[in-house]
């Protein structure tokens, strides 16, 4: 028959590394909160309080001065009958159209680019990359010179003498090649890093079997960086819906408001007819908007991958 004391000795080593484990799965739980927390208060802080704080200002008749009158749904009911807000959102839409798949192309050339030449890959990434470290303010200088109609180097090398900025069908694909001159560094460096994770082993695999030239890419270079081109691809979509400054500083929405987008109206609104209701209204359906397309790239990616594509 077994004594007690014999069981207790036998159960006691299990039980010890039992206790530990559990005490282990805590020390590392209350790291993890530790390391999480400062996230979390800045994320309820400075995005969540502000988010709900414009959704209940949104659901008001307020000025920039005074938040008061509930009006419910009222402000969502006249955005989707003004013809403004639809004239705004279509032309965030033309510039995003204008600049993202642009953007991301030209990118990755760049990186093949920067990629290939590696005697001269830090000379490169520097000149592709510089540009985007200038301030919005200094770029929209630039901008404007090399699009003046009597002394810019856009009529001098295409002859002429258009005011780009000033003519209703020009103005937004100016502004959109000043961004693309601007940004194309920021999508460089990211689908770069892409290249430089892909293992070289896979190269020396496919030399061996005789692969050249284009069919590396498409076998190889495409597949490996298919993810980061979809990343890049989002990361520029959101960027160019919430295009402001350019638009701002270089036509101030005009001629005729061809480059007046959504976050340029809002900003009217709320700035030079103080009506900050409707303009954290124009706010959320704007953020709805982005948030829908961003789903729906998700969406896309996914089905591409699926296929293989």
């Amino acid at each position: 028959m077994t004594t007690p004391s014999a069981a207790v000795q036998r159960t006691t080593p299990a039980a010890t590394t039992a206790t530990r484990e559990q005490g282990g799965a805590r020390r590392e739980g209350l790291s993890a909160t530790l390391l999480l927390a400062p996230f979390v208060a800045a994320f309820l802080l400075f995005f969540l309080a502000p988010a709900l704080q414009t959704f209940w200002l949104s659901l008001t008749e307020s000025s920039l001065t005074r938040t008061s009158g509930f009006v419910g749904l009222d402000n969502y009911a006249t955005l989707v009958q003004d013809p403004g807000f639809w004239s705004s959102l279509g032309n965030t839409f033309y510039f995003s159209l204008l600049t993202v798949i642009p953007l991301v192309g030209l990118g990755l050339l760049m990186a093949l680019l920067v990629h290939r030449f590696t005697r001269y890959q830090a000379w490169l990434q520097g000149a592709f990359f510089l540009p985007y470290v200038l301030p919005i303010s200094v770029m929209a200088l630039i901008a404007d010179w090399m699009l003046q109609p009597s002394s810019g180097v856009i009529n001098y090398i295409v002859g002429g003498q258009r005011a780009w900025l000033a003519d209703v069908d020009w103005a937004m694909p100016a502004v959109a090649l000043g961004t693309i001159w601007w940004t194309v560094g920021f999508n460089m460096l990211m689908l770069l890093a892409g290249l430089r994770n892909i293992p070289a082993e896979l190269y020396e695999a496919a030399a061996l079997d005789g692969a050249r030239g284009f069919t590396l890419f498409r076998t190889i270079t495409w597949p490996q960086l298919r993810p980061v081109v979809g990343t890049a691809l989002l990361l520029q979509l959101i960027a160019s819906l919430k295009i402001f400054g350019q638009t701002y500083i270089l036509t101030v929405g005009g001629p005729f408001n061809t480059t007046r987008v959504t976050l340029h109206y809002m900003y009217e609104t709320a700035f030079t007819y103080s009506d900050a209701g409707y303009a954290a209204a124009i706010a959320m359906a704007f953020v709805f908007v982005v948030i829908a397309l961003s789903l729906l790239h998700a969406w896309l990616v996914r089905s591409l991958a699926r296929r293989g594509a």
